[in-house]
């Protein structure tokens, strides 16, 4: 068995050098930072620097020009960390350089059960703490589930922000009921309040923009279109990419790619009219996770790809479109662990995120080939 100081040394010894089944021209993966606690999500600061969602409830700063994680930041909200609930996803305001401001999706608990909420605080200049702390937004609908909150938080081009939310895993009729917050992409403002041209439907919530998902937990706009694209987890069979669009079904439960773990079938089968199909369906599952878009030009023959964590599967999946037709899909890395998120920063670079309890969970750049990139721990 590994030690924690044993860990680090022997995967430093591999930083850069070419995960299985890849050629030496590939790009691999080279640790920047590991002891992590399930890391969950991330996002990039103006300066380079890195926020990152421990599940446990902890916001950690990577300094990546040192390798190295800063201490905890203060003044997080309090999560119900429980199962696949904790402190989740995370955005940056567009504004930040002016207003300073993050937020994060997370488990909140309350007495009728639990709920993904939102939470919005100012970063001190020190990077210390949050100030001005509040939850903005809480679902309107509890329940006693340790499964299924979703939840990626996306920033859209009128700089409202998109919330993806699950169906809580014991609840799947109601990503089916369009007034509550259940198994939706919701979009709201930066205050919480619902964002100004949402659908307009009888009988739907006014944050929710579409209905019929199960559990999303990868979601980006695409470059050139600004549309939001999202990965979804299927049951056994059936985990989905989809681009919603305002006031559409995406048809959880009613129809599926998937199958009950139980082998029995789910909902009518796998089309029905008035219900949306996904851009592309992994059978078997590979429990899709984080998601990017890969924008520069740094890995040959990767610009416009989309890379999509996967938990189950171990591996980063690049997929390839025309449009919206699938034309590839590659798998990455495998046999590294569980991909929890995936991000490109601003020069390019991409990172990634696996989903280990503390001293395992890890930070890593995807590095071009022949490069070579130190590693440290918190």
């Amino acid at each position: 068995m590994l030690t924690r100081r044993s860990f680090i040394i022997a995967i430093s010894a591999f930083a850069g050098l070419p995960a299985s089944g890849q050629s030496p021209a590939s790009p691999s993966l080279s640790p920047i930072v590991t002891g992590l606690d399930h890391p969950w999500g991330m996002a990039f600061l103006p300066d380079g620097s890195i926020l990152l969602t421990e599940r446990a409830g902890g916001l950690r700063r990577i300094v990546l020009s040192e390798a190295r994680v800063a201490a905890p930041i203060a003044n997080t909200p309090t999560v119900d960390s429980v199962g696949q609930g904790g402190l989740l996803g995370i955005a940056i305001d567009p504004a930040f350089a002016e207003n300073r401001m993050i937020y994060m999706s997370f488990a909140e608990k309350r007495d009728d059960g639990n709920n993904t909420a939102v939470f919005r605080g100012r970063l001190k200049e020190d990077f210390s703490a949050l100030d001005e702390g509040k939850v903005i937004f809480r679902q309107n609908m509890a329940k006693d589930s340790d499964r299924h909150f979703g939840s990626r938080l996306v920033f859209d081009r009128e700089g409202h922000l998109f919330v993806t939310v699950g169906d809580r895993g014991e609840w799947p009729e109601q990503a089916q009921n369009p007034a509550s917050h259940i198994g939706k992409i919701l979009r709201i403002t930066r205050d919480g309040a619902p964002a100004p041209g949402n659908p307009k439907l009888e009988g739907w919530a006014p944050e929710v923009w579409s209905i019929g998902h199960r559990n999303i937990q990868g979601a980006a706009l695409h470059p050139d279109t600004g549309q939001l694209w999202t990965a979804e987890h299927g049951a056994k069979g059936g985990d989905e990419v989809n681009t919603p669009q305002s006031g559409r079904n995406y048809g959880w439960p009613v129809i599926t790619y998937g199958r009950d773990y139980s082998g029995a079938a789910i909902g009518e089968g796998t089309t029905k009219d008035g219900l949306e199909q996904p851009l592309h369906y992994w059978d078997p599952s590979i429990a899709p996770s984080g998601m990017a878009f890969v924008t520069k030009d740094i890995y040959v023959g990767w610009t416009g790809s989309i890379l999509v964590g996967s938990l189950s599967g171990a591996h980063v999946s690049r997929l390839t479109f025309a449009g919206t037709r699938l034309l590839k899909e590659e798998k990455l890395f495998e046999s590294v662990g569980r991909f929890r998120d995936v991000v490109e920063a601003p020069d390019g670079r991409i990172y990634v995120l696996t989903d280990e309890a503390a001293p395992d969970g890890a930070l890593y750049a995807i590095s071009a080939p022949g490069e070579v990139t130190s590693t440290t721990q918190p």
